[in-house]
């Protein structure tokens, strides 16, 4: 049976739903487990290179720079500032009062952030107390991202440039702790990604963001006293976080504004532009590295720039050449994104077990053992994604 493959609404900007979709499927692909493919495939193979390249785009970078992986949280932050702007458009045109429209918002920050400590938390003996994931961080955030909402683009783009000055000088007042052994920090002497000078202000663990985590989470009930994180991710990323939710404000207010197909591509893709040269420069003069896992200043506006451009992308397919149709797949992780979020921390061992037992332990195997974990991947993909599209038909969406 075929399935009909609906466009979207007149008044709204496909390429939102398809770049949601894109970031969710991104994170959803995880489960490909590249890595493990890239270590297996023998060295002799002519495609390990390939694999291992992949593999690499799928991961984090140790510390500064950026691969594709690293700009799913920017993105899903970024586009949550987008949709703002037509959100509160929809609630004021049906006649809701301020009062109601912030209650929901509180909310929704308040929903955000404890769902956020509760994935984290699964499989924990006791709840995880952390703050470092992507709903938490937006959640963090998210009302004061509602109340700029507001004003006017520059009022916005006051409040940017406020939260980068003063983060930046938050950690450069903020002198290294370098005393610190490796038992409060984690990091090895000869961690090869430490810099000096005026950089090492951002080294891992011995941040200004990390002696915050030090004596914060000590004040909540842990399993064992926080010393630091694993990844040198900060609680207190949400504060430039919410700059670059406050972006995709910017960005979604200039979709709603500005008039024709083409001066909204170009204003996207120039803006784009510049934020990542910007970027680029602040990094290469030393003044602040681009490091996504505690969101410098820097990271900001690199991968600020990035989701720019990539909107920009997607606005020209979809609503410039209105060649919609073939974001359908992506439509439908997007539309229910919280749900595909969950999914991607919740079921993927239930849905990989089911398989192996109805299917037979080498099910998977077909291609060749090196080639087992993105054959069970696909299988498990394929399957989230049959899940999120049966929701899809009988319009049901997980909201907050």
């Amino acid at each position: 049976m075929s399935v009909p493959i609906p466009r979207p609404a007149p008044n709204r900007v496909a390429a939102i739903d398809a770049y949601r979709g894109f970031v969710m499927f991104l994170m959803l692909a995880e489960v490909l487990h590249l890595g493990a493919v890239a270590k297996a495939v023998p060295a002799t193979d002519s495609d390990k290179a390939f694999w291992q390249f992949l593999a690499h785009q799928q991961s984090h970078v140790e510390w500064a720079g950026c691969t594709l992986h690293d700009l799913i949280q920017p993105s899903f932050s970024f586009l949550v500032g987008v949709a703002v702007p037509f959100s509160l458009a929809s609630r004021a045109a049906r006649g809701q009062k301020f009062v109601w429209s912030a209650f929901h918002a509180l909310w929704r920050a308040v929903i955000l952030v404890v769902l956020g400590v509760f994935l984290r938390s699964v499989g924990q003996p006791q709840t995880n107390w952390t703050f470092t994931d992507t709903l938490s961080q937006i959640g963090l955030g998210y009302f004061f991202l509602f109340l700029l909402g507001y004003t006017a683009e520059k009022w916005q783009w006051v409040a940017v440039v406020a939260i980068l000055v003063g983060y930046w000088a938050f950690f450069a007042n903020h002198p290294p702790d370098t005393q610190l052994g490796i038992e409060l920090t984690g990091v090895k002497p000869d961690w090869p990604h430490d810099t000096t000078g005026l950089e090492a202000h951002w080294n891992k663990n011995t941040n200004a963001a990390a002696a915050f985590d030090r004596w914060f989470l000590n004040k909540l009930p842990q399993a064992k006293p926080f010393a630091y994180n694993s990844g040198g991710y900060a609680t207190l990323n949400f504060i430039p976080t919410l700059a670059t939710m406050i972006l995709g404000l910017i960005a979604g207010g200039r979709l709603r504004r500005l008039g024709d197909h083409q001066a909204k591509f170009w204003n996207l893709f120039g803006m784009g532009m510049c934020l990542l040269a910007l970027g680029v420069i602040v990094n290469a003069v030393g003044l602040c590295p681009n490091v996504k896992r505690i969101w410098t200043p820097t990271w900001v506006l690199f991968s600020g720039g990035c989701c720019f451009l990539i909107l920009s992308a997607f606005y020209m397919i979809t609503d410039w050449s209105a060649w919609a149709a073939w974001s359908f797949p992506l439509r439908v992780i997007g539309a229910n994104s919280i749900l595909a979020y969950c999914m991607a921390h919740l079921i993927e061992p239930f849905v990989m077990g089911s398989f192996k037992t109805h299917l037979g332990a080498d099910v998977f195997q077909a291609f060749g053992k090196p080639y087992e974990p993105v054959v069970t991947g696909i299988a498990v993909l394929t399957t989230y994604w049959l899940i999120l599209l049966w929701l899809y038909q009988r319009r049901i969406f997980a909201r907050i």
